[in-house]
């Protein structure tokens, strides 16, 4: 999935504003425009659509850990990706939603999509194990949609 598809479903999932997406952003130490956060949140099919970074990905990540979890003085901060990937973004979106790897799986579930523990934590293993397996588009679309129905319940409509 490419930084933009993350970046929209995250600010969808929590029910951001372009104003709080560039707050998240400065928590972790980057400043980034409002124009800039626009224009990465545009569809791909819109001429004003521009791919957001890696790098600044990275920041949008660590920036939401420190706003869903706070900010430790005695931990240090996490390390900004150079180069992001599926496994990344569903280890910092892991951590910044408080997730264990076993919760995993039930969030997978929540958008119909079964997945063995196993599998999971090959996911979340070093990349030099030789265990270790990288996280398809389709794991991390329906991690998305099932985090999305966590934090986003559908009201129950009276009868």
């Amino acid at each position: 999935m490419t930084n933009n598809d993350v970046l929209r479903s995250v600010r969808y999932m929590l029910d951001l504003s372009d104003s709080k997406v560039v707050e998240i952003f400065a928590l972790a130490g980057s400043d980034v425009p409002l124009e800039d956060v626009q224009a990465w949140l545009k569809k791909d099919d819109d001429a004003a659509y521009r791919p957001c970074p890696d790098v600044l990905m990275g920041y949008f990540l660590n920036g939401l850990i420190f706003h869903r979890r706070g900010k430790s003085e005695d931990a240090p901060a996490p390390s900004i990706e150079r180069r992001m990937n599926n496994n990344i973004f569903l280890k910092k979106l892991r951590i910044a939603f408080a997730l264990k790897t076993t919760d995993i799986p039930e969030v997978l579930l929540k958008a119909n999509f079964k997945v063995s523990q196993a599998e999971i934590g090959a996911i979340f293993r070093n990349p030099d194990h030789k265990n270790y397996r990288e996280c398809g588009d389709q794991i991390l679309r329906n991690f998305l949609k099932g985090l999305t129905l966590v934090q986003r319940p559908t009201p129950v409509k009276k009868a």
